[in-house]
Formats: C-alpha cells, structure tokens, sequence
C-alpha cells in the first residue's frame, strides 16, 4: 500500500517575496513586479514538494498574505483598508478587514492561482478554503449582525469558488475550520451546515483541516494551557463522521491529542499530521513512520494521508523543505 502524502497547505516564501517568518508578511514588491514573483514562488514551492516526493501539492498559499483575509478581501462588500483589529480564536488580536454591505463573489479569488498550479504540475493538486466559522472569526462585521447568517452567505460564495476550482483541474478542495477547534459548541449546529454547505455538490474530494493553529507564540502558549489530554476533536468528530466531507486534517505531531480520537470518524480518510509545525526541529523518517505506524492501529493505511499538523509559513524555506522531505520518506518506510 503505498501511501499518499501532502500538507496542510501554506508554505514558507522566498525572503525576496515577503518578510519571512511572519503572519500576514509585508510583500517585497508591488503591481506587475509582484505578480510575476509570486509566480515564481509558487514554481519553487512546487518543485520543493516535488523534489521531496510529495504525491498531492499545493501552490504553497505563496499568492497569499493570510489564510482566511486573503480571500475576504477578494469580495464585494468587504472593507480591505479601513481595518479593524479584533481578538481572533480567542487568543491573539489581529487587524482584519471589515464586512460593510452584502457579501458577493465577483471573479474567481483563487482560480487563476489553480490553473496555473495545473499548468506547472502532473501530481495531483490541491487547494485550501477558509472555511466558513474560520471567515466570521477573522473579521469584523458592521452589517449582517449574526454570525450564522454570514456564514452561510460565505458558505455560498465558498461553494462557488469550490466548484471553479474543481473546474481547472483541483483534486484535493479543503476548507480550514481551525475555529471549530475553539467554538465547539457551535460545530454542531450552524458551523457544520455552513461546512456542508461550501462542499455541496463536489466531485472533487473535500477535506476540512482543524488544527492548533500556526507554530506561533499565541497559539504555542494557549496550548500549553490545554491540559495534558486535548479532547476537542471528541466534539467535532461524530458529527463530521455523519456528514458529506471525504477527509479530515487534523493535529498530531507534537501534541496531546489521543490517538483513539480517530476511532469517532467513521469512514472518513486522515490527513494525518505527523510534521510538527511549531518547532525548526526535523523529524527523522523513522519518527515519521512511528507515528503513522500508530495512526494504523485505529485506521487502515488507505484511509491515511500523511500531512503536516498546519501551515508552516512561520517557519524557514530551509527548515520547511526538510520537513517535508521527511514527510515523504517516513510515508515511504511504511509503505515499504
């Protein structure tokens, strides 16, 4: 059986392009200059994966100046310059655009970056969304007033975006819900029909990918208070068991997470993360294979995708490639 291997989704980008180590990174360079680098961003971040031996890769979120903000900005309705600064997963306050009148999708957000990804790539390609919790908790709202109310409205804008993707080519289309690891409560009810919402209608494979959060000092310390035993994936997971999405991404290296957690998805297949982001330490291959050795005992290996634990754009181009090259050949040793 061999194994398929891939991220979580963003990777580190050249110092020539944004200030590195950083979230929501200044760019080097503006208009046409800026366009053409971040091309050949992507170009290296794909030969990186390649060259590593991983079998689905992603454009790195090398166009990207955040995960989620990126892509609001992309919209109508949405103040990008008029920020405003809030408290985001409960931890750490960040500057954020504003949502100002209804929410529209005009052209494609990320669609020209999936083609081209498609253009430069015969590997099976993946894409990452914001998924539609995450969106409401990393901006401010001067309109709607209710959170569930805009997030199925960026539910719809998502599914949209969604089936453009799967469209140019994009085989993997994960939406990331790292809030459903902070408001639990809401999972259940309006977080996961909005989710079921964005992945309506797709033949490609979806994935949600609920996480720790980045390896930054926010995220870092709120773990630390977390206990020895972190528990909330037995929130989330039966009712992701029930529900239309193919995969689920989740956190592993490094963290207190049990391992018969996996034991609540039912069906689904893992995104197994066995890189821990949070750390320049490199995993050895044998590290890598022991932990996807364990994942086997509560899931059979068509069912794993070994992955990283999250982004790793806090981290060096340096320290990145290498993780990922143990990735690979820690997925390798146990697919023999």
């Amino acid at each position: 059986m061999t194994l398929q291997t891939t991220h979580a989704g963003s990777l580190p980008k050249p110092i020539w392009l944004a200030t590195p180590d950083q979230l929501w990174a200044e760019w080097q360079y503006g208009g046409d200059a800026l366009a053409e680098a971040k091309r050949d961003a992507v170009r290296l971040a794909v030969a990186d994966q390649e060259l590593a031996g991983l079998d689905i890769v992603s454009d790195g979120e090398q166009t990207r100046q955040h995960f989620v903000t990126t892509f609001i900005e992309g919209l109508g309705g949405v103040d990008a310059e008029n920020r405003a600064t809030v408290q985001i997963r409960k931890r750490y306050d960040a500057s954020v655009p504003r949502v100002v009148g209804d929410v529209y999708r005009g052209d494609g957000v990320f669609v020209d970056d999936a083609i081209f990804l498609r253009s430069i790539t015969d590997r099976k390609i993946k894409t990452e969304l914001p998924g539609p919790m995450t969106m409401v908790d990393t901006l401010q709202d001067d309109h709607y007033g209710n959170p569930e109310t805009l997030a199925m409205v960026f539910a719809g804008i998502l599914n949209e975006e969604a089936k453009e993707l799967e469209a140019a080519g994009v085989d993997l289309i994960q939406f990331d819900e790292p809030a459903f690891n902070v408001f639990m409560d809401d999972v259940p009810g309006w977080g996961i029909e909005a989710l079921e919402r964005a992945a309506d209608g797709l033949a490609s494979m979806t994935a949600v990918h609920i996480c720790y959060g980045y390896g930054v000092k926010a995220n870092i310390d709120w773990k630390h208070g977390l206990g020895p035993e972190w528990r909330q994936y037995e929130t989330t997971f039966p009712v992701l068991a029930e529900s239309s999405v193919d995969q689920v991404s989740l956190e592993l290296a490094g963290s207190h997470v049990p391992l018969e957690v996996l034991d609540l998805l039912g069906d689904k297949s893992v995104q197994a993360g066995v890189i821990d982001v949070a750390t320049d330490r490199i995993e050895t291959p044998e590290e890598v294979a022991s932990l996807i050795a364990s994942v086997a005992e509560h899931l059979s290996l068509d069912r794993i995708y070994p992955s990283t634990n999250c982004g790793m754009v806090p981290l060096s181009r340096q320290v990145g490639a290498a993780k990922l090259k143990a990735l690979a050949d820690g997925a390798a040793l146990v697919s023999g």
